[in-house]
């Protein structure tokens, strides 16, 4: 917030600040108080902007732990076609609209891009590049998740998710599963829009990453407590994840979330 600003129309000037001049544009996700920015600076820049989620849209989505699939629909061309991700967030039915937009305009560049290579990547996103902490299953009895949701939005969209999955667990509703949530955040986020929204019948275990932003354990239990949330504080997430494992039962979901800089930390040996 500290960088971007805290309103949607201040952020979304900022990251318009990327659009160069004659270079096409592709976003991801537009509100309609934010669409008109990013035309505007595209306009001045005289450069051609396309918008994901007026080009595609996506359908028939089946989750499973691992993976996610889903079919896309051109638009424009009526064209669908079905894909799997490894990165199995539902928010990433949104982001696979970005990555065939923004892959269009490349091949109409001429860079050479075959169908089969695509959705082999996509499947494999993890393997080939490294990038998790996204609706990351890394254990199961109990479920043990990692999620680098952060704000507002992006917990809102884990809470969605979780819902879902303790439904097809079967084990009832998010208000009936067992619910251990992980939590480091760093200093310059909302992190009281971001408390207001959390459960408050889970059990938390606040911590923080090792760095200069974060946000030192005992005050994020103390800013918790005022929303109703309790549990315990821990200066290090590997120790909030033994303490979460001993409490859970098998049933039951672990959730470590909050920061890049504290999912970034976990230590997959402890598990």
């Amino acid at each position: 917030m500290d960088l971007l600003g805290n309103t949607l129309e201040k952020i979304a000037s900022e990251k318009a600040g990327i659009i160069k001049p004659g270079v096409p544009v592709v976003i991801g996700e537009s509100l309609p108080e934010t669409k008109s920015i990013f035309m505007e600076k595209a306009a001045q820049c005289h450069t051609p902007i396309y918008f994901a989620q007026d080009e595609y849209a996506v359908s028939n989505i089946h989750y499973t732990m691992q993976l996610l699939s889903c079919d896309v629909t051109s638009t424009k061309h009526h064209i669908t076609e079905n894909f799997e991700l490894d990165l199995n967030g539902l928010y990433q039915t949104k982001n696979i609209c970005t990555v065939l937009c923004a892959e269009g305009l490349l091949t109409k560049l001429g860079f050479p891009i075959k169908n089969e290579d695509e959705k082999q990547a996509l499947k494999n996103v993890k393997k080939l590049t490294g990038l998790y902490g996204r609706w990351d299953v890394i254990s199961s009895n109990p479920t043990i998740i990692l999620d680098v949701a952060h704000n507002e939005d992006g917990v809102k969209q884990l809470l969605n998710q979780l819902s879902l999955v303790s439904r097809e667990k079967g084990v009832g509703s998010r208000e009936q599963t067992g619910l251990h949530f992980i939590m480091g955040m760093v200093k310059d986020k909302d992190i009281s829009k971001v408390l207001s929204i959390l459960p408050k019948n889970a059990r938390y275990y606040f911590c923080n990453a090792h760095i200069e932003r974060a946000l030192p354990h005992k005050e994020l239990l103390e800013k918790a407590t005022i929303f109703d949330l309790h549990g315990e504080s821990f200066d290090e997430v590997n120790e909030a994840i033994r303490s979460a494992k001993h409490n859970a039962a098998a049933t039951d979901f672990i959730i470590v979330c909050g920061s890049v800089f504290v999912v970034a930390e976990v230590q997959k040996e402890i598990l």
